[in-house]
């Protein structure tokens, strides 16, 4: 039988989109899949759909993570953090508690983090001894987060940095029918670093960070072209934002936020209604 796979890529607050596709999903009670990565964002977007939790996301997003608890530039000039991914996960799950025996003992779940050391991406799976390290580990914004969680004795930054799609870790795990959900438009491609001194500068004291980052447009890119153009036998379904998807990395507006979560909405209805339909394109080959 064809192992199936869900893959959604992080992105901050673009992560709104994902969050209305995995609602979507779960109004259909659609869950065909052998097992879920996640990275960054995605790999919290997740939560809320592997415990049959509708809505938490987008209440997490637009209710916690927009507030200066979370997001704070004063708090960031006086040598804190522009973001505070742990204080974001534990009143989550304060505020909107979770199925934990849904989550652990369900569909096999896997969060990417980028290993300070090797600057490459290490994919646990999430479990009750390490969620809330694994959590903060795959969040951990470089620089607007200044601490490096550690998991299994290595530290660790935001998965993004390495793997911001991990779609070929689901492949190389078997997979060979893969759903993507993205964070950016189809056709978008990420860009080189145009300051290369600055990011080493920045990264001094984790020189492999700072080649992570240098060379995160030629990882990302090469994840879009295996999307394209997958290998023989794998089937790659991708759902991706429309051209009018205006939420930015650090959005805060309430109204481009429900905005994005209703693209997502949509999308995903429309995925399972009909995969080859508007934004869910199939790539077989």
């Amino acid at each position: 039988m064809t192992k199936k796979a869900i893959v959604v890529e992080g992105g901050a607050m673009r992560g709104v989109f994902a969050s209305g596709v995995l609602d979507a999903f779960l109004e259909h009670d659609y869950k065909p899949f052998d097992f879920a990565i996640g990275v960054s964002a995605g790999a919290s977007t997740l939560i809320g759909y592997l415990t049959d939790s509708p809505y938490r996301s987008i209440n997490i997003i637009t209710k916690l993570a927009t507030s200066k608890r979370f997001f704070n530039p004063t708090r960031f000039l006086k040598g804190g953090d522009l973001i505070d991914v742990k204080w974001l996960f534990e009143e989550s799950n304060r505020l909107y508690p979770i199925n934990e025996d849904k989550l652990f003992e369900g569909m096999p779940f896997l969060a990417a983090a980028t290993n300070i050391d090797t600057g490459t991406a290490d994919y646990y799976r999430v479990n009750r001894k390490n969620f809330s390290h694994t959590m903060e580990a795959t969040t951990a914004l470089p620089i607007a987060y200044r601490h490096t969680p550690n998991v299994s004795g290595s530290c660790y930054t935001d998965g993004g940095v390495a793997d911001s799609i991990p779609v070929r870790e689901a492949y190389r795990r078997g997979a060979e029918d893969i759903t993507v959900i993205l964070s950016h438009c189809l056709d978008y491609e990420k860009k080189p670093v145009k300051t290369p001194w600055l990011m080493k500068k920045l990264f001094a004291d984790y020189p492999q960070i700072a080649e992570a980052m240098l060379h995160r447009s030629d990882n990302y890119n090469e994840s879009l072209a295996f999307i394209r153009n997958p290998p023989k036998g794998v089937c790659i379904r991708v759902i991706a934002p429309p051209n009018a998807f205006q939420v930015q990395r650090l959005s805060m507006r309430q109204s481009v936020l429900l905005e994005g979560y209703q693209m997502g909405l949509d999308a995903g209805h429309n995925h399972v209604e009909s995969l080859f339909q508007l934004n869910s394109t199939l790539i077989c080959e």
